[in-house]
């Protein structure tokens, strides 16, 4: 009886340990910075959404927080491809494809900013101009398409 006892609680912790494992190692990468998701051509049309939703200067919204209202009127980068997705995908996830390749973009054309957070401290930069913030979204959906067409099994 000890035995099957034993054998049931080794069971258990190998099962507590595993998903502890699982937790600790999904949380690392919703938090890292740096993490490249495979894109989707779900990711494309989030990234022609937001193009959408910031399609004139007066949708934009310069003094970025990254909170999105709902019912906003305006739309900084973060939350135009925040909105995007939720309306494409149903869900937003902070660490996402579309989400992350714009900071990839970011991070190239404007190199040494060293923002905190890159999408809203390049939104907010005095420096970038509403044409800078379109710059964007057309590398992003250009950077997308071409990991799209590379990173699809050949048919």
């Amino acid at each position: 009886m000890s035995a099957k006892l034993l054998a049931f609680a080794v069971t258990v912790l190998l099962i507590l340990s595993a998903t502890v494992q699982a937790q600790s190692s999904s949380k690392k990468n919703n938090d890292d910075p740096d993490v490249k998701p495979p894109v989707t051509a779900a990711d494309l049309q989030i990234v022609q959404r937001a193009q959408k939703i910031l399609d004139s200067p007066a949708k934009w919204n310069r003094s970025d927080t990254r909170v999105c209202p709902a019912k906003a009127k305006t739309f900084s980068l973060y939350c135009a491809l925040e909105k995007a997705a939720i309306e494409v995908t149903g869900d937003f996830q902070h660490r996402g494809a579309a989400m992350q390749e714009s900071r990839f973009v970011i991070d190239e054309i404007a190199p040494n900013r060293n923002y905190d957070h890159r999408l809203m401290d390049y939104n907010n930069d005095p420096k970038t101009t509403f044409a800078d913030v379109q710059k964007v979204l057309r590398l992003l959906q250009q950077r997308i398409a071409e990991r799209l067409t590379k990173e699809s099994p050949s048919k």
